[in-house]
């Protein structure tokens, strides 16, 4: 009798750039409407009494007007912070006087209490004063920013200012133009970790500003170089065509000396650029497969991308070995994260038995114990959706020796099934027996969500019981730490078990 498949079964792991303006309203005086009188007799008046000419000019509607008809221009009104600084000049002031035509034994043999508190005040806003400038100078003048000339230096501090300090996107874009621009006359090497760093952060600007298709056409363009770079490297190498690499002129007389730094060969050289197109590859995927991209296609073509040149570089070394100045290829956490990208996004397009070999590769290069709990959570979800297809022609049966014995379709998904209940156990074990530091987070996601799926498993299998235990184990867990659409959804499966 054929078994009904998963349903809703759930993964675990996440994957490792207005403004109001308000303008105060002009005051308008009314104009003075009163007319005084003149006698026709003459009037005698005491010699104290004060006469006053009278315009002769015509009485003006609106005296806001008035300052233009004199080709003056109008008074403007004061901003808040101008208020604001206008007061503090002014406390100041009163303050300074206070001090100086008072002695301060007097002040505190009067009023010791404010006395005391104004010291307090004083020198609290001393301590700001000095934290102020130390956080600014240790932020601005840090190695971030005094590793390019200092022209590009100082438009990257502003660019930085207007981006996180001061929001102005138009202002923030200028100075990260100018600042590339003037990479380009300082003779920085466009390939080099400065200027693409610049390049990156602007995406990530961007991205933060939810300006996602800029931030995609930036690293697009970045990721196009690195592959142009190599293409044209690779092919050189082949032809003997390298040019040798001679030093840097030495710094005149006079001149400030730089640090002389190692020579980077081509080879050295193409394993940077190749490792940076690999992980901006990566990240493009990610942005690709947001929900307000929602590109899914070409986020798993650049996934597929970065994992085929990953493993086709570690290949090549292998057999060929190193060359000169090559330095190590990416690490095994990197290597990892890439191959466990593009298993999940075969899982997203419901191929699984293309899933399951990249998360077992995945969880031999993982060093991370919760981490592994993830990868086994995920091994086991795949293993129940895993498609029915003819003995031999999915990745993962040269794993399983009992699909030598396949006879059905039943006893293929019943061993789909059972290689997910076994998955699903280790992932629960794995998370629970991991304690101390090297316990996060993870460890309780993974077993709460593996719990959940066992249940899902066992259900499959016609064990309404056990699965009831754990759908009920995974509720109680999974509210305990706070996971709460994770206890909704086992809520809701064991609502669906039919009733003992």
């Amino acid at each position: 009798m054929p078994i009904s498949r998963a349903a809703g079964l759930r993964t675990t792991g996440v994957l490792r750039l207005s403004q109001r303006c308000t303008s105060p309203l002009p005051l308008r005086s009314q104009p003075n409407r009163c007319r005084h009188q003149i006698p026709s007799a003459p009037v005698k008046l005491p010699i104290s009494y004060q006469f006053r000419s009278k315009s002769t000019a015509p009485p003006q509607d609106d005296p806001e007007d008035s300052p233009k008809q004199a080709g003056q221009p109008p008074k403007p009104h004061p901003s808040l912070k101008s208020m604001f600084w206008q007061s503090i000049k002014s406390d100041t002031a009163r303050a300074w006087y206070v001090i100086k035509n008072t002695s301060f034994s007097e002040v505190m043999r009067q009023n010791p209490g404010e006395a005391l508190g104004a010291i307090v005040a004083i020198l609290g806003a001393i301590g700001v004063l000095v934290y102020c400038v130390y956080a600014y100078y240790t932020y601005f003048y840090s190695r971030q920013f005094t590793r390019y000339p200092e022209p590009v230096a100082q438009a990257l501090r502003k660019a930085l200012y207007f981006s996180n300090h001061d929001p102005n996107p138009q202002r923030a874009l200028q100075y990260y133009k100018q600042a590339l621009e003037l990479c380009d006359q300082e003779g920085l090497d466009h390939f080099s970790d400065d200027v693409m760093g610049i390049k990156i952060q602007v995406a990530a600007w961007l991205e933060k500003i939810e300006s996602y298709q800029n931030a995609i056409s930036v690293l697009e363009n970045l990721l196009g170089d690195c592959k142009r770079w190599v293409e044209v490297m690779e092919k050189s190498a082949e032809e003997g065509a390298l040019p040798k690499l001679e030093p840097a002129p030495a710094s005149k007389e006079g001149e400030s000396s730089v640090p002389e730094q190692p020579l980077e060969t081509f080879w050295a050289k193409r394993t940077r650029l190749l490792a940076k197109a690999v992980s901006v590859s990566v990240k493009l995927a990610n942005l690709y497969s947001d929900e307000h991209v929602l590109e899914r296609e070409t986020a798993h073509e650049r996934l597929v991308w970065a994992v085929e040149t990953t493993l086709r570089e570690m290949q090549r070394r292998a057999k060929e070995g190193l060359k000169e100045g090559e330095g190590p290829w990416m690490s095994p956490e990197e290597v990892g994260g890439s191959l466990e990208a593009l298993a999940q996004s075969y899982q997203e397009k419901s191929q699984y038995h293309l899933a399951v070999p990249l998360f077992f590769q995945a969880l031999r290069l993982c060093e991370d114990p919760c981490h592994i709990a993830i990868l086994m959570n995920n091994i086991a979800t795949s293993f129940a959706e895993h498609p029915l297809i003819p003995r031999g022609d999915a990745p993962v049966h040269a794993m399983m020796e009992e699909s030598k014995t396949w006879v059905s379709a039943a006893e293929q998904r019943a061993s789909y099934l059972a290689a997910a209940q076994r998955w699903a156990q280790n992932a629960i074990d794995h998370a629970s027996e991991t304690q101390g530091e090297k316990r996060t987070p993870e460890c309780d996601e993974a077993c709460a969500v593996a719990l959940s799926n066992l249940g899902s498993v066992l259900a499959m299998l016609g064990k309404n019981a056990e699965a009831r235990k754990k759908f009920e184990q995974a509720v109680a867990l999974s509210k305990k730490f706070g996971f709460e659409d994770y206890a909704a959804a086992a809520d809701a499966r064991l609502q669906d078990l039919p009733k003992a």
